[in-house]
Order: structure tokens, then C-alpha cells, then sequence
């Protein structure tokens, strides 16, 4: 009896495990779609015989049956933390190229409006001068040519700046970003610790926690540390953002050094990239308004007088401040000598003039070579990216068709543990109602 018995619970711990697989494979097919979604597997653990059998019977059971032991997360902790780092020099590269490619467009060269081809009318009106020295109407082009390649070039410097301050923006709402998800971080690190004790399943506070942690990775190339109990510890550049259940703010006034990431590549633009244009756009001016002024300060206007500074800027913001510091066209200086016929050599030698352009071509060259190494290597990125994110898929991801073929076998497992159960069910019948009876 006492066997017959013990088949019925095996059979009844068979049912349990077998629904316990179809609760799970339905939870994979249901968030197969789902992000942050890990693929869940249902592990048994075969129970053994009683180790205490009832006095008076005879140990002939050789086992149990089967329980869920636990519900495991399909993950490769190698893979997610690769994964981690792949996607933060992804956002880092994008963030860069992205940024670049935006002021790229602003600079708009080669092009019919852009600086470039102002310095070449700026130097063409100077010859058209040269060729007619007392002609008002040129020396009043040669002004006018000034003004427009001032304008040109202080766009550039509103597009450099404008794109400064957008950055500035981005890094302080990056921040605050980084800030609310490592707070995030910190309460699932606690719940993850709340739930184990209690012996809740942890599977859906494991899945947040990893988003969480891939986040801040993209966010700030944070280091991710996961410890036995579940916990993730995040640091960037030295400082410790997430601890156990608290979390350290970051203070976008201060910020550590060695930050990767989206916040890395901000800070990046901000304190590096970006001023270094601005400052060749410095150099740029500078050279174009000192060879200029310094040609123009040996000639002579139409009144003999020597000639005077033709730009003007402040040393602290040359781009910036350029200005045409002559407004009389009388007043260009473009003869070699006061007196007597106007040679006009002096504009000869500023139409030559192109320390100002040759400085220009070289900036733009190389921030050209900056935009196109940063598109490059954002695109290698990706398919870095994208190879890590495949591996990953193979381990965590769901796929519908095992999904189903794992459904359909527990299926019959259950159908099979139910028939045992049936099959028990006619013994016990002929044992306690058919046997002993006489006809």
C-alpha cells in the first residue's frame, strides 16, 4: 500500500514540475519581445527516497520523484559585461561624431558663402584696387568685401558656440539623468537583497537591475561589478556612483576625469574639441588681421597720409571681435608712396596677402579628418556592438521555437505523469475495494 501510495506523490511531483516548465516557457513566449528581458529555465532536482522510512517497512523506494529547485536567468556574466563596455564606447563615439558632423555642417565649406571663398573676394578686391588705385568705388568693394568675410567668419563662431552651449545643456541634463538612475540602481539593489531573504523570486529584479546597470554604462562608462547576492556596484572614473542600497550623486561642476560614455564624450567635446576649433578660428584671424594691418601700415592713403590698422580685434576674443577699423574708403592705404602718382604696389601685396587663408584651409582640413576618423570609428563601433549584442541574444534572448518545443515536452511529461496518477488510482482501487472479495 505504502508504495502505491509513494507512486501517487511521485506522479503528483512530476505534475508540479512539468507546470512549473509551462509557467515559465509561457513567461519567455509572453516577453519575447520584451526589453531586458532574460530567458528564464525551470531546473529540477530529483528527490530521493525517504531517509526515515516507517517503522515496520522495508527501504525498497528508489526515489521520490522531481522539484523545481529554482528558476534560473540564462546569462553569460562575461558577455554582459563586454555588452557593457561595447555600448559605452558606442554612445560615446556616436555622441562624438554626431557633434562633430552637426558643426561640420556649419562651417558649410567648400561653398559659395563660407569663409574660404570670403577670403578669396577679400583678396580679389584688393587687385581690383591695385589696378585703379584712385577708384572710390573700389576701395568701397574692399570694405564691403571685409564686412562679408567678418560675417562669415563670426557665424562660424556662433555655429562653435551655439553647439558649446547645447553640449553644456546636454552634460548637465546627462547628469541629472545618471543621477535618477543610479538612484533607481541603489532601491533595486535593496529590493534584490529584501527579496532573497524572504525567498521571493528575484528573476524580474535581476532583469531591472541589469537595464539599470547597462544605463549607466551608456550614460558614463561606468564599471559594473556584480556580487554573489545580486548586487550591482557602479564607479566612474574613481568614483564610487552606486554602492550596495546608496547611490553618490555625480555634480556636474565637478566632474571626475576617465568618464566614458555619453557624459564622456560631452565632456570631451566641452573641454577639448571644440575650444581647440575655436582657438584655430583665433589663430585664423589673427594672421589674417596682423599680415593685413601690417602690409597696410607701410602704404599711403589718397591724402599721403601712412596707412593706419585696417582690422581690429580683441586679443582675448579675436574671432569674435574682428571689426573693419576703416570706414573711408580714402582712407585705404595702397601706395608706396605719399607723394605724387598713386602706385598702387601696397594692394599687390595685401591681394597676395594669404597667411590668413592658408591657416583657414589647414583648420578645416583637419577638423574634416577629425569628422571623418570619429564617423569611421563610430561605425566599427557598431558592428562590435552589434556582434556582442548577437552573442548575447544566442544566451539570454527567447527563442519562440525552443520555447515551443520545451512547451510541448513538458506538455506530454504532464500527460504522462497524469496517466501514471491514473494508473495508481486502479491499483489502489483493486486493493482497497476488489481484493478479499468473494463471488
Amino acid at each position: 500500500m505504502s508504495g502505491s501510495l509513494s507512486s501517487l506523490n511521485t506522479a503528483l511531483t512530476a505534475l508540479q514540475y512539468q507546470r512549473s516548465a509551462m509557467d515559465v516557457a509561457a513567461s519567455n513566449v509572453a516577453n519575447a519581445t520584451t526589453d531586458g528581458y532574460t530567458r528564464r529555465r525551470v531546473n529540477g532536482e530529483t528527490l530521493g527516497p525517504s531517509s526515515t522510512p516507517a517503522l515496520w517497512s522495508r527501504q525498497s523506494q528508489t526515489g521520490s520523484g522531481v522539484k523545481a529547485s529554482n528558476i534560473e536567468r540564462m546569462t553569460d556574466v562575461i558577455l554582459d559585461a563586454r555588452a557593457r563596455r561595447e555600448h559605452a564606447s558606442q554612445s560615446y563615439l556616436d555622441m562624438r561624431a554626431t557633434s562633430l558632423a552637426r558643426v561640420e555642417a556649419g562651417i558649410g565649406e567648400p561653398s559659395d558663402t563660407g569663409v574660404a571663398a570670403a577670403m578669396s573676394a577679400f583678396r580679389t578686391s584688393w587687385s581690383d584696387v591695385k589696378n585703379n588705385p584712385s577708384s572710390e568705388a573700389a576701395r568701397t568693394q574692399v570694405i564691403a568685401k571685409a564686412q562679408t568675410l567678418i560675417g562669415a567668419i563670426s557665424a562660424q563662431v556662433a555655429n562653435v558656440n551655439g553647439e558649446m552651449a547645447d553640449q553644456q545643456t546636454r552634460l548637465e541634463s546627462t547628469v541629472t539623468e545618471i543621477n535618477n538612475v543610479s538612484e533607481q540602481l541603489a532601491a533595486t539593489n535593496k529590493n534584490v537583497v529584501s527579496a532573497t531573504l524572504n525567498g521571493v523570486d528575484t528573476t524580474a529584479l535581476l532583469d531591472q537591475r541589469d537595464q539599470l546597470a547597462m544605463k549607466l554604462a551608456e550614460l558614463s562608462g561606468g564599471t559594473v561589478t556584480i556580487h554573489q547576492n545580486g548586487v550591482a556596484d557602479v564607479s566612474v572614473g574613481g568614483h564610487d556612483l552606486v554602492t550596495l542600497d546608496a547611490s553618490n550623486p555625480l555634480d556636474p561642476a565637478d566632474l571626475p576625469t576617465g568618464l566614458g560614455g555619453q557624459l564622456g564624450a560631452v565632456q570631451e567635446l566641452l573641454t577639448t574639441t571644440l575650444p581647440a576649433y575655436k582657438s584655430g578660428l583665433d589663430d585664423v584671424v589673427t594672421k589674417l588681421a596682423d599680415q593685413v594691418n601690417t602690409l597696410h601700415g607701410t602704404g599711403f592713403d589718397l591724402d599721403g597720409t601712412a596707412g593706419q590698422p585696417f582690422f581690429s580685434y580683441d586679443a582675448a576674443d579675436p574671432a569674435g571681435s574682428l571689426a573693419v577699423a576703416i570706414t573711408d574708403p580714402r582712407k585705404l592705404a595702397v601706395s608706396s608712396t605719399g607723394t605724387g602718382n598713386l602706385d598702387g604696389s601696397i594692394a599687390t601685396q595685401l591681394a597676395a596677402a594669404n597667411d590668413g587663408g592658408t591657416a583657414y584651409q589647414s583648420l578645416v582640413n583637419n577638423f574634416g579628418s577629425q569628422v571623418n576618423s570619429a564617423k569611421g570609428l563610430a561605425g566599427t563601433q557598431r558592428l562590435l556592438t552589434s556582434q556582442v549584442d548577437g552573442a548575447r541574444d544566442q544566451v539570454s534572448g527567447v527563442s519562440l521555437d525552443e520555447e515551443m518545443v520545451g512547451m510541448l515536452a513538458s506538455q506530454r511529461a504532464y500527460e504522462a505523469a497524469s496517466r501514471v496518477m491514473t494508473v495508481v488510482d486502479s491499483v489502489l482501487d483493486t486493493l482497497i475495494n476488489r481484493t478479499g472479495l468473494l463471488r
